[in-house]
Protein backbone atom coordinates (compact mmCIF):
# COMPACT_ATOMS: atom_id res chain seq x y z
CA UNK A 1 0.00 0.00 0.00
CA UNK A 2 1.49 3.35 -1.07
CA UNK A 3 -1.28 5.74 -0.06
CA UNK A 4 -0.89 7.19 3.43
CA UNK A 5 -3.81 6.29 5.69
CA UNK A 6 -5.21 7.75 8.90
CA UNK A 7 -3.49 4.91 10.75
CA UNK A 8 -0.13 5.80 9.20
CA UNK A 9 -0.63 9.45 10.11
CA UNK A 10 -1.66 8.66 13.67
CA UNK A 11 1.37 6.48 14.41
CA UNK A 12 3.65 9.08 12.79
CA UNK A 13 2.09 11.71 15.07
CA UNK A 14 2.64 9.51 18.14
CA UNK A 15 6.27 9.07 17.15
CA UNK A 16 6.77 12.82 16.72
CA UNK A 17 5.21 13.43 20.13
CA UNK A 18 7.38 10.75 21.70
CA UNK A 19 4.49 8.84 23.24
CA UNK A 20 2.75 5.49 22.96
CA UNK A 21 -0.73 5.05 21.58
CA UNK A 22 -3.89 3.76 23.21
CA UNK A 23 -6.01 1.50 21.03
CA UNK A 24 -9.48 0.96 22.47
CA UNK A 25 -12.00 -1.76 21.61
CA UNK A 26 -15.77 -1.62 21.95
CA UNK A 27 -18.39 -3.78 20.28
CA UNK A 28 -20.67 -1.95 17.87
CA UNK A 29 -24.25 -1.92 19.16
CA UNK A 30 -23.39 -2.94 22.73
CA UNK A 31 -25.59 -2.71 24.75
CA UNK A 32 -27.71 -0.83 22.20
CA UNK A 33 -27.08 1.30 19.14
CA UNK A 34 -27.57 4.73 20.73
CA UNK A 35 -25.31 4.03 23.72
CA UNK A 36 -22.71 2.55 21.40
CA UNK A 37 -22.76 5.70 19.26
CA UNK A 38 -22.18 7.87 22.34
CA UNK A 39 -19.23 5.72 23.35
CA UNK A 40 -17.70 5.82 19.88
CA UNK A 41 -18.00 9.60 19.67
CA UNK A 42 -16.57 10.03 23.18
CA UNK A 43 -13.51 7.80 22.84
CA UNK A 44 -11.11 10.26 21.13
CA UNK A 45 -11.67 13.02 23.68
CA UNK A 46 -11.24 10.47 26.48
CA UNK A 47 -7.81 9.57 25.11
CA UNK A 48 -8.18 6.87 22.45
CA UNK A 49 -5.65 7.22 19.63
CA UNK A 50 -7.04 4.39 17.50
CA UNK A 51 -10.47 2.78 17.83
CA UNK A 52 -11.21 -0.87 17.19
CA UNK A 53 -14.92 -1.35 16.59
CA UNK A 54 -16.05 -4.92 17.02
CA UNK A 55 -18.32 -6.46 14.39
CA UNK A 56 -20.81 -8.52 16.42
CA UNK A 57 -20.75 -12.23 15.68
CA UNK A 58 -22.51 -15.17 17.30
CA UNK A 59 -19.38 -17.34 17.61
CA UNK A 60 -16.36 -15.15 18.49
CA UNK A 61 -13.93 -18.01 19.03
CA UNK A 62 -10.85 -15.97 20.00
CA UNK A 63 -12.67 -13.84 22.56
CA UNK A 64 -13.16 -14.37 26.26
CA UNK A 65 -16.44 -14.20 28.17
CA UNK A 66 -16.62 -10.39 28.34
CA UNK A 67 -16.37 -9.76 24.60
CA UNK A 68 -18.49 -12.82 23.78
CA UNK A 69 -21.23 -11.37 26.00
CA UNK A 70 -20.89 -7.96 24.33
CA UNK A 71 -21.43 -9.50 20.90
CA UNK A 72 -24.51 -11.35 22.10
CA UNK A 73 -25.93 -8.17 23.67
CA UNK A 74 -25.42 -6.29 20.42
CA UNK A 75 -26.99 -9.01 18.31
CA UNK A 76 -29.92 -9.26 20.71
CA UNK A 77 -30.42 -5.50 20.33
CA UNK A 78 -30.61 -5.98 16.56
CA UNK A 79 -27.18 -4.73 15.46
CA UNK A 80 -26.43 -5.41 11.79
CA UNK A 81 -23.28 -4.76 9.77
CA UNK A 82 -25.02 -1.87 8.01
CA UNK A 83 -25.68 -0.28 11.42
CA UNK A 84 -21.99 -0.64 12.27
CA UNK A 85 -20.91 1.05 9.04
CA UNK A 86 -23.50 3.78 9.60
CA UNK A 87 -21.98 4.40 13.04
CA UNK A 88 -18.61 4.99 11.40
CA UNK A 89 -20.12 7.33 8.80
CA UNK A 90 -21.81 9.33 11.56
CA UNK A 91 -18.54 9.47 13.53
CA UNK A 92 -16.73 10.83 10.48
CA UNK A 93 -19.02 13.86 10.41
CA UNK A 94 -17.42 14.95 13.70
CA UNK A 95 -13.96 13.38 13.55
CA UNK A 96 -11.97 12.97 10.35
CA UNK A 97 -8.67 12.16 12.05
CA UNK A 98 -9.08 9.28 14.51
CA UNK A 99 -8.53 5.91 12.81
CA UNK A 100 -11.25 3.29 13.06
CA UNK A 101 -10.47 -0.39 12.56
CA UNK A 102 -13.25 -2.95 12.25
CA UNK A 103 -12.33 -6.09 14.16
CA UNK A 104 -13.96 -9.45 14.17
CA UNK A 105 -14.60 -12.56 12.12
CA UNK A 106 -14.98 -13.30 8.45
CA UNK A 107 -18.53 -14.67 8.39
CA UNK A 108 -20.38 -11.30 8.69
CA UNK A 109 -18.21 -9.89 5.90
CA UNK A 110 -18.60 -12.95 3.67
CA UNK A 111 -22.39 -12.84 3.82
CA UNK A 112 -22.49 -9.06 3.23
CA UNK A 113 -20.74 -9.95 0.70
CA UNK A 114 -17.03 -9.09 0.32
CA UNK A 115 -16.96 -6.64 -2.58
CA UNK A 116 -19.94 -4.64 -1.35
CA UNK A 117 -18.55 -4.64 2.19
CA UNK A 118 -15.24 -3.18 1.04
CA UNK A 119 -17.02 -0.49 -1.00
CA UNK A 120 -19.33 0.44 1.88
CA UNK A 121 -16.57 0.34 4.50
CA UNK A 122 -14.39 2.74 2.51
CA UNK A 123 -17.35 5.04 1.88
CA UNK A 124 -18.21 5.09 5.59
CA UNK A 125 -14.67 6.07 6.58
CA UNK A 126 -13.28 2.80 7.91
CA UNK A 127 -9.48 2.73 7.91
CA UNK A 128 -8.55 -0.89 8.53
CA UNK A 129 -9.64 -4.44 9.17
CA UNK A 130 -8.63 -7.09 11.68
CA UNK A 131 -10.19 -10.41 10.70
CA UNK A 132 -8.93 -12.93 13.19
CA UNK A 133 -9.95 -16.12 11.39
CA UNK A 134 -8.53 -15.30 7.93
CA UNK A 135 -4.93 -16.57 7.64
CA UNK A 136 -2.38 -15.23 5.13
CA UNK A 137 -3.06 -18.25 2.92
CA UNK A 138 -6.48 -16.73 2.19
CA UNK A 139 -5.21 -13.24 1.29
CA UNK A 140 -6.87 -13.25 -2.13
CA UNK A 141 -10.23 -13.71 -0.39
CA UNK A 142 -10.34 -10.33 1.38
CA UNK A 143 -6.93 -8.89 2.25
CA UNK A 144 -5.74 -8.15 -1.30
CA UNK A 145 -8.94 -6.46 -2.55
CA UNK A 146 -9.36 -4.55 0.74
CA UNK A 147 -5.79 -3.25 0.54
CA UNK A 148 -6.27 -2.28 -3.11
CA UNK A 149 -9.29 -0.23 -2.02
CA UNK A 150 -7.20 1.69 0.53
CA UNK A 151 -7.91 -0.22 3.74
CA UNK A 152 -5.11 -1.31 6.05
CA UNK A 153 -5.19 -5.04 6.73
CA UNK A 154 -3.86 -5.63 10.23
CA UNK A 155 -2.68 -9.02 11.37
CA UNK A 156 -2.35 -10.74 14.69
CA UNK A 157 0.88 -12.37 15.77
CA UNK A 158 1.19 -14.45 18.93
CA UNK A 159 3.80 -15.92 21.29
CA UNK A 160 3.67 -19.08 19.17
CA UNK A 161 4.39 -17.28 15.88
CA UNK A 162 7.94 -18.45 15.20
CA UNK A 163 10.52 -16.95 12.84
CA UNK A 164 9.50 -19.35 10.09
CA UNK A 165 5.85 -18.23 10.23
CA UNK A 166 6.45 -14.52 10.81
CA UNK A 167 7.19 -13.58 7.15
CA UNK A 168 3.81 -14.98 6.09
CA UNK A 169 2.08 -13.00 8.83
CA UNK A 170 3.85 -9.81 7.78
CA UNK A 171 3.05 -10.33 4.11
CA UNK A 172 0.38 -7.85 2.97
CA UNK A 173 0.08 -6.46 6.51
CA UNK A 174 -0.16 -2.69 6.81
CA UNK A 175 -1.03 0.00 9.35
CA UNK A 176 0.29 -1.81 12.40
CA UNK A 177 0.87 -5.30 13.72
CA UNK A 178 -1.21 -6.54 16.65
CA UNK A 179 0.85 -8.67 19.03
CA UNK A 180 -1.30 -10.98 21.15
CA UNK A 181 0.54 -10.95 24.46
CA UNK A 182 -0.86 -14.21 25.85
CA UNK A 183 -1.74 -17.65 24.56
CA UNK A 184 -5.48 -18.10 24.84
CA UNK A 185 -8.61 -15.99 24.55
CA UNK A 186 -9.05 -12.30 25.30
CA UNK A 187 -9.18 -10.93 28.81
CA UNK A 188 -8.32 -14.15 30.66
CA UNK A 189 -4.70 -13.64 31.77
CA UNK A 190 -2.24 -10.84 32.42
CA UNK A 191 0.69 -10.36 30.02
CA UNK A 192 4.27 -10.84 31.17
CA UNK A 193 6.12 -7.66 30.21
CA UNK A 194 9.53 -9.33 29.91
CA UNK A 195 8.19 -11.98 27.56
CA UNK A 196 6.34 -9.36 25.56
CA UNK A 197 9.50 -7.30 25.21
CA UNK A 198 11.46 -10.26 23.82
CA UNK A 199 8.79 -11.02 21.23
CA UNK A 200 8.30 -7.38 20.23
CA UNK A 201 12.05 -6.98 19.71
CA UNK A 202 12.07 -10.07 17.48
CA UNK A 203 9.13 -8.74 15.48
CA UNK A 204 10.65 -5.28 15.10
CA UNK A 205 13.80 -6.85 13.67
CA UNK A 206 11.63 -8.12 10.82
CA UNK A 207 9.38 -5.10 10.09
CA UNK A 208 9.15 -1.33 10.30
CA UNK A 209 5.44 -1.50 11.16
CA UNK A 210 4.34 -0.19 14.56
CA UNK A 211 3.55 -2.96 17.04
CA UNK A 212 0.50 -2.75 19.28
CA UNK A 213 0.19 -5.14 22.22
CA UNK A 214 -3.15 -6.43 23.45
CA UNK A 215 -5.11 -9.27 25.13
CA UNK A 216 -5.20 -9.23 28.92
CA UNK A 217 -4.47 -5.53 29.54
CA UNK A 218 -6.82 -4.40 32.30
CA UNK A 219 -5.22 -1.67 34.39
CA UNK A 220 -3.42 1.66 33.85
CA UNK A 221 -0.28 0.18 35.45
CA UNK A 222 -0.27 -2.72 32.98
CA UNK A 223 -0.79 -0.32 30.09
CA UNK A 224 2.06 1.87 31.31
CA UNK A 225 4.42 -1.09 31.62
CA UNK A 226 3.60 -2.42 28.15
CA UNK A 227 3.92 1.07 26.73
CA UNK A 228 7.62 0.84 27.56
CA UNK A 229 8.09 -2.01 25.07
CA UNK A 230 5.50 -1.43 22.32
CA UNK A 231 4.28 1.39 20.09
CA UNK A 232 0.71 1.11 21.35
CA UNK A 233 -1.37 -0.80 23.87
CA UNK A 234 -4.76 -2.33 23.05
CA UNK A 235 -7.48 -2.52 25.71
CA UNK A 236 -10.77 -4.26 25.03
CA UNK A 237 -12.07 -6.71 27.62
CA UNK A 238 -11.55 -4.25 30.48
CA UNK A 239 -13.65 -1.62 28.70
CA UNK A 240 -16.36 -4.09 27.79
CA UNK A 241 -16.29 -5.36 31.37
CA UNK A 242 -16.73 -1.84 32.74
CA UNK A 243 -19.70 -1.39 30.43
CA UNK A 244 -21.26 -4.66 31.54
CA UNK A 245 -20.97 -3.76 35.24
CA UNK A 246 -22.83 -0.49 34.59
CA UNK A 247 -25.92 -2.14 33.09
CA UNK A 248 -29.14 -2.67 34.99
CA UNK A 249 -30.51 -6.08 35.96
CA UNK A 250 -32.11 -6.43 32.53
CA UNK A 251 -28.85 -5.68 30.72
CA UNK A 252 -29.88 -2.19 29.67
CA UNK A 253 -27.76 0.93 29.61
CA UNK A 254 -27.86 3.26 32.62
CA UNK A 255 -26.63 6.78 33.30
CA UNK A 256 -23.37 5.19 34.48
CA UNK A 257 -22.61 3.27 31.29
CA UNK A 258 -20.92 5.86 29.10
CA UNK A 259 -18.94 7.47 31.96
CA UNK A 260 -17.79 4.04 33.22
CA UNK A 261 -16.12 3.28 29.91
CA UNK A 262 -14.80 6.74 29.08
CA UNK A 263 -13.40 7.30 32.58
CA UNK A 264 -11.41 4.06 32.30
CA UNK A 265 -10.14 5.13 28.88
CA UNK A 266 -9.04 8.43 30.44
CA UNK A 267 -7.07 6.68 33.19
CA UNK A 268 -5.42 4.32 30.69
CA UNK A 269 -4.48 7.21 28.39
CA UNK A 270 -3.05 9.21 31.30
CA UNK A 271 -0.91 6.25 32.36
CA UNK A 272 0.46 5.82 28.84
CA UNK A 273 1.22 9.51 28.50
CA UNK A 274 3.15 9.31 31.77
CA UNK A 275 5.16 6.31 30.56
Amino acid sequence: MTKETRIDRRFAKLKREGRKGLVTFITAGDPDLETSKKLLLGLPKAGADVIELGMPFSDPMADGPAIQASSLRALKAGQKMRDTLAMVAEFRKQDDDTPIVLMGYYNPIYVYPNAQFITDAVAAGVDGLIVVDLPPEADDELCVPATAAGLNFIRLTTPTTDSKRLPAVLSNTSGFLYYVSITGITGTAAPDVNNVQKHVQRIKAATTLPVAVGFGVKTPDQAKALGQVADAVVVGSALVGALEKSLDSDGRSTSKTVPAVLDLVGSLAAALRAA
